[in-house]
């Protein structure tokens, strides 16, 4: 697609010498920009069990999944990321709910932290609600000014205010440390709860802590040499844990006994609660406070600039395999930047940095569990696609352990995925279904309005008589009978951990409260109805829309599809 000399799409995208340790810190920005969000994790679970789940979670989650992303970004660093995985290891369909998701999700909660900052600044200094709102329009406009210049000074940005951030953090820990008062392990979990409560108190918030791993490969077709990208994952996946474990480690041992029950995320900036700022007022004077919430503010900052930046290749990637509006394709001649995509992110986020976020998060949480689960699956299927032996012909990083190797980085990833899916509880559940069923009707609109890709290429991509690619009907069926056996055994689950068990009443729930016992009955119904039309669809396409016989994939080909035409320095390399 070209006007006067200019490329648009993918095509048209500038590349930047980007250094590992530029994808460090975007990937630290991505992933952490800090602890926050820990605090509520110790009195829900206990500050014990906080420890406990920091420590465990990065070898069964954080760790599998950075293998998982690293693996495919070596053999295909394309822009879009699992997008691209998922559409070469199952076809256009799946890869589109895997776009969809990851995508939708950006634009929902990139308005949180424009919220956290305009919350932040006015605890230091009071605001009315039209001056909240300069704020969020001025933070807004300076990183769409930042992500609007290009990759490279999204990168410089992240790495200035992840230093910024490691280094305030690194101070937590070591006055936690020298000021050692109390066995921060104790309790281990508040006092009544047994195993099911502390890790049904903390698993959710874990998971979101050690998230968006992934987020960094919907910006590999911009990076001159993609293989810095696994080497980066590999360096922050540690770096993000030990900003997690050391500092918690520090503040529950320094702060008086008994004070965990009050650590809170505005802990330190008030009198009524505690956490990491506490630690610094406490040694160190008052006026730390103020300093630690100026961190806070970075903190929020970082995460906006790189989610930006990730969320705004989403839909763009989409558009240029003519799955989403065409407009969004368009690419900055001077900067190579997607810049469509950007002022859209920008745009939306301004108008739900306004809104109740309740619902909107609820949904965004099963999206990213959702993409947990198709994305091991789709590392699985590229193996079978792309041999091991001949990545490693090509230097290519592969994951290690072989086959065992594999069931752990995928195995783990998914299981802790369906059981975060089923302890958020039943107002998550219900309103996560019926957010992820937003895919299958966006795909069938674009792919009718667009056609996708047999567009450009419809032989190797044919349609079927409803227009829809050739076995559609088949995945549309598969896709109905597994959200369909989420929701019917789900509240089986739900009913004896929420209602049995549990004995929650309606100020526990975030957004059906009364009508809980109601929700769990629809979703018994309505799951049943799904699995039973899923399996009638995945028959019916078996005899009349068969998917069309996989070909056998040429890998240099493959390679060279996506952004590996120059000669780069291999994973291996120094």
């Amino acid at each position: 697609m070209s006007q006067q000399g200019q490329v648009h799409g993918v095509a048209g995208l500038k590349k930047h010498d980007i250094k590992v340790s530029g994808i460090v810190f975007m990937l630290y920005c991505l992933v952490a920009a800090g602890a926050f969000g820990i605090e509520e994790m110790i009195p829900e679970a206990g500050p014990g069990m906080t420890i406990i789940l920091l420590i465990l979670f990065p070898i069964v989650w954080a760790y599998p999944i950075s293998n998982l992303v690293a693996e495919s970004s070596s053999v295909l660093p394309s822009e879009g990321g699992v997008y691209v995985w998922v559409k070469e290891a199952f076809g256009e369909f799946w890869g589109f709910q895997a776009g969809w998701w990851g995508t939708v999700s950006t634009y929902i909660t990139n308005g949180v932290y424009v919220a956290l900052v305009a919350g932040y600044v006015s605890q230091m200094i009071p605001m009315s609600a039209a001056a909240e709102h300069a704020v969020k329009i001025g933070m807004i406009l300076i990183f769409t000014v930042i992500n609007l210049m290009g990759l490279k000074e999204v990168g410089k940005v992240s790495t200035v205010l992840s230093i910024l951030i490691v280094l305030a953090f690194a101070l937590v820990a070591v006055v936690g440390f020298i000021n050692w008062q109390t066995n921060p392990m104790e309790p281990i979990m508040p006092e009544g709860y047994n195993i099911v409560d502390g890790l049904g108190g903390g698993i959710c918030i874990c998971v979101w802590m050690y998230c968006g791993y992934e987020c960094i490969s919907n910006m590999a077709g911009e990076v001159k040499n993609p293989q810095v990208i696994p080497k980066g994952l590999m360096i922050a996946m540690p770096l993000v844990a030990l900003t997690y474990v050391l500092p918690t480690l520090g503040g529950l041992a320094s702060l008086p006994e008994g004070s965990w029950e009050n650590w809170s995320t505005e802990g330190g900036f008030t009198s009524a609660n505690v956490g990491y700022a506490s630690v610094l007022t406490q040694n160190m004077g008052q006026a730390w406070g103020y300093v630690f919430l100026v961190v806070a503010i970075v903190s929020q900052c970082a995460i906006f600039n790189t989610y930006l930046a990730s969320g705004s290749r989403g839909f763009f990637v989409l558009a240029d395999d003519n799955l989403c509006p065409k407009f969004l394709v368009k690419v900055s001649k001077k900067r190579g930047v997607p810049y469509v995509g950007i002022l859209s992110l920008a745009v939306v986020t301004l108008i739900l940095a306004q809104s109740d976020f309740t619902t909107l998060v609820s949904m965004e949480v099963v999206f990213m569990l959702a993409l947990y689960i198709i994305l091991p699956l789709a590392v699985i299927k590229l193996r079978k696609k792309l041999p091991v032996e001949e990545r490693k012909k090509r230097n290519l990083y592969v994951m290690p352990g072989g086959n065992l190797g594999l069931i752990f980085y995928a195995g783990f990833p998914m299981a802790i995925a369906v059981i975060a899916l089923l302890v958020n509880g039943t107002d998550y559940l219900a309103m996560g279904l019926i957010a992820i069923c937003t895919g299958p009707v966006a795909y069938i609109i674009f792919k009718k309005l667009y056609g996708g890709l047999s567009k450009n290429d419809p032989e190797n991509h044919p349609v079927n008589g409803a227009g829809l690619a050739k076995g559609d009907t088949v995945r549309i069926g598969v896709f109905l009978f597994f959200a369909g056996l989420m929701a019917f055994l789900g509240q089986f689950w739900l009913k004896w951990y929420e209602i049995d068990y549990g004995e929650w009443g309606p100020d526990d729930y975030d957004i059906f409260c009364n009508s809980i016992p109601t929700v769990i009955e629809v979703l018994k119904w309505a799951g049943l109805a799904a699995i039973i039309i899923g399996a009638i669809l995945f028959f019916v396409g078996k005899k009349k829309d068969a998917p069309v016989p996989e070909k056998k994939v040429d890998m240099d080909a493959l390679m060279e599809k996506y952004l590996m035409e120059e000669k780069h320095e291999s994973f291996f390399d120094d």
